[in-house]
């Protein structure tokens, strides 16, 4: 599928709707317009939750619905303000509304296990071949979650891409990472850091961000070690600190930060954790 980004600010291309949204009208400030922000539904089907988002009655709205069969459907113009990130905070920056575009993808987000199917909190159930079992980011423990397809994934790239070119977008997070603790979205089972990393790839370079190729072992040697939502301390606390000789799995390193993998994962000072391998 073939996608552009018009004068108007709407996408242009096949299997791309657009459904007014009036009740959102503020533009972005100027220039405060740089990210994009990962959702999922947690819906029925893209059409439906794309209706509800555009209600003038519902407080919430985002920019796109993401279909499974990879169709499109636009609630808001790029250059306008969008209800999807409520609460949230990375860094020491709030309030994300201001600052990002809100795509939403049609998933269902967590399953419970009936049997043989799995059913979302809406009671729609899913057939095993359409589920995955993970664990969050911010979480311990694994859970079930309903996969994306490829062409989501494929379609919310491209888009991705054409908003980096048109508005200079220089990071991509998901829900979970502005509002940790509230949200979950897009979950595991999107590939969140490879979808960033091949989108942001130069970015991230300039930002001295080094991927692990063959992940470490290490060891924390303070007695208490915080780990946060991201590389530095005006990062939130995500979970209880780590105790001394608690083993993590390095998975990256960036401006003197690890982000590691114990229980849950997070970034940790790199000058309290000694390798192993």
């Amino acid at each position: 599928m073939s996608l552009k980004i018009n004068d108007q600010h709407f996408l242009e291309g096949e299997n791309v709707q657009r459904i007014p949204t009036p009740k959102n009208s503020q533009k972005f400030g100027a220039g405060l317009l740089d990210t994009c922000i990962m959702h999922y539904t947690a819906g029925r089907d893209a059409k439906s939750s794309a209706m509800y988002l555009s209600d003038n009655n519902v407080k919430a709205s985002a920019h796109i619905v993401v279909g499974r069969q990879g169709e499109v459907y636009q609630l808001l113009p790029f250059d306008t303000i969008a209800w999807h990130a409520g609460v949230s905070k990375y860094g020491s920056r709030t309030g994300y509304n201001r600052y990002s575009v809100g795509i939403e993808i049609d998933n269902a987000g967590v399953l419970e296990k009936t049997g043989n199917e799995y059913q979302a909190w809406f009671g729609k159930q899913y057939m095993e071949n359409e589920v995955m079992k993970a664990v969050h980011r911010n979480e311990a423990v694994p859970r079930y979650w309903q996969v994306y397809t490829q062409a989501q994934i494929d379609t919310c790239e491209q888009i991705c891409k054409l908003l980096i070119q048109k508005y200079n977008i220089k990071q991509i997070l998901g829900h979970e990472e502005i509002s940790v603790g509230r949200k979950q979205d897009p979950g595991p089972a999107f590939p969140l850091d490879k979808f960033r990393d091949r989108l942001l790839g130069n970015n991230r370079q300039a930002n001295e961000v080094s991927d692990i190729a063959h992940p470490s072992e290490g060891a924390v040697t303070v007695d208490k070690l915080n780990i946060r939502a991201g590389a530095g301390t005006q990062f939130d606390k995500i979970a209880m600190p780590l105790i001394n000789g608690k083993q993590v799995r390095i998975l990256e390193e960036q401006n003197g930060w690890y982000r590691v993998r114990t229980e849950i994962e997070g970034w940790v000072s790199k000058g309290y954790i000694e390798t192993t391998e």
